[in-house]
């Protein structure tokens, strides 16, 4: 029997971990590249990558490479991701998500004759294909980003030619949920009943760390 498990971050199967939560494409350079590791001092994985637009289809645009290798114990492979589409928008981001499946090898003698459960982790990052030229640094967006509370709502303006993501986001010390607003685009999230006050929120940079501290808006 097979199955797969979704999840985000370093950690994928066992000791099989990438080597970054989030890639950046810039449009500068002909390719990406992304280390996969196998930290395990036994087993060994079949590794499959992807990539699929915000939709969740698979991307012709992209070629990963290799798509499919062994990853042996305590040993490192790098992933290669080449974009062949059409020009993107020159004025800002966009989003794509690469997937990285790992599934554990099996020795078929071990296994002949019994029931198994195969079970195969696949994790998804984001990777964002990045013009060159933008008007302002990576670091700047923050500093211009726009909450504003009205009617019972948080609206986020992002004017800015990146993503953002927005963890531990609070309105008056309760929690909102971390939310990710597109390049020249805003997001309206529901504040619960009777929540107002001051705005706090920290961003995620290029390397998947969060901004210093958190930045405060008035009400």
């Amino acid at each position: 029997m097979f199955a797969s498990l979704l999840v985000s971050g370093y950690s994928l199967a066992g000791g099989v971990g990438l080597g970054a939560t989030r890639v950046i494409y810039d449009e500068a350079t002909s390719q990406a590249s992304l280390p996969v590791t196998n930290s395990d001092t036994h087993e060994r994985y079949l590794v499959q990558s992807w990539v699929e637009d915000n939709n969740g289809k698979k991307s012709a645009d992209f070629v990963v490479t290799p798509p499919l290798f062994a990853l042996s114990a305590k040993s490192e492979n790098t992933l290669r991701i080449v974009y062949l589409g059409k020009p993107l928008a020159k004025d800002r981001e966009q989003i794509y998500w690469l997937n990285v499946k790992a599934i554990p090898a099996v020795n078929p003698d071990a296994v002949k004759g019994k029931n198994t459960l195969q079970l195969a982790i696949l994790s998804r990052i984001k990777l964002f294909m990045r013009p060159e030229g933008l008007e302002m640094s990576e670091g700047e967006a923050i500093n211009h980003l726009k909450l504003q509370q009205a009617g019972g709502h948080l609206t986020i303006d992002n004017p800015t030619p990146y993503y953002q993501t927005l963890v531990n986001l609070k309105v008056g010390g309760k929690a909102l949920p971390n939310s990710m607003v597109e390049p020249k685009g805003t997001l309206t999230l529901p504040l619960p009943a009777g929540t107002a006050g001051d705005v706090q929120f920290q961003t995620v940079n290029d390397y998947g760390a969060l901004s210093s501290l958190p930045s405060g808006r008035s009400k």
